[in-house]
């Protein structure tokens, strides 16, 4: 085997190297890019695959330790184009969020039937108004359990809202703060202005 420093190698050291599994040729970690699907919305490797019951989603994603959140695109969105071409592709950005949330995404004009938490089921385009959801992006954000959701109604069942989209130091401060939970002690803005 020959003998080399992983500052000075030969192109022909990097070769047997990286062919004995001593080097990796590549230095930074892919991420994935967004897909436009059929549907004519954004598609990223990572979002959850789903039977689309809101209820096993949200257990499902307590379970691995993460938050669940619904995002709503629809075709022709220039605010879904930007989210998912600036924002998810940064690896920073994209990370923390894959990490640490499950995203169902919903298309704000769709027919597939999503079964709510109280078990009620509507085609994609009439559930998003039972959640008052007027366009895209939107992105909702619920409790670690589903406990007490039944009862409660539409948007009373969300932690957070993300409506439209903001700046990305906004975007990704929204997920944190979810995922920290800072919306038991104060109000989205609030919050956000001690952070800058």
């Amino acid at each position: 085997m020959p003998k080399f420093s992983s500052l000075q190698l030969t192109r022909r050291e990097a070769i047997v190297a990286a062919g004995a599994g001593l080097l990796s040729l590549r230095a930074v970690p892919t991420f994935a890019a967004a897909k436009l699907g059929d549907d004519g919305i954004y598609h990223m490797d990572w979002y959850l695959e789903s039977f689309l019951d809101l209820a096993e989603d949200l257990s499902g994603a307590s379970a691995k330790g993460k938050r669940f959140a619904v995002m709503w695109g629809m075709k022709g969105c220039p605010g879904c184009k930007r989210m998912h071409e600036a924002y998810l592709s940064d690896p920073k950005v994209e990370a923390y969020i894959r990490d640490n949330f499950e995203i169902l995404h919903l298309n704000f004009l769709g027919s597939r039937e999503v079964t709510d938490f109280d078990g009620s089921k509507f085609p994609e385009k009439p559930f998003s108004a039972t959640y008052d959801v007027k366009g895209t992006p939107t992105i909702q954000f619920f409790p670690e359990t589903a406990g007490g959701l039944a009862a409660l109604k539409g948007q009373a069942r969300e932690v957070a809202r993300m409506t439209g989209l903001p700046e990305k130091n906004e975007f990704l401060a929204m997920f944190r703060y979810v995922r920290e939970k800072a919306y038991e002690q104060s109000q989205f803005p609030d919050w956000f202005k001690k952070q800058v």
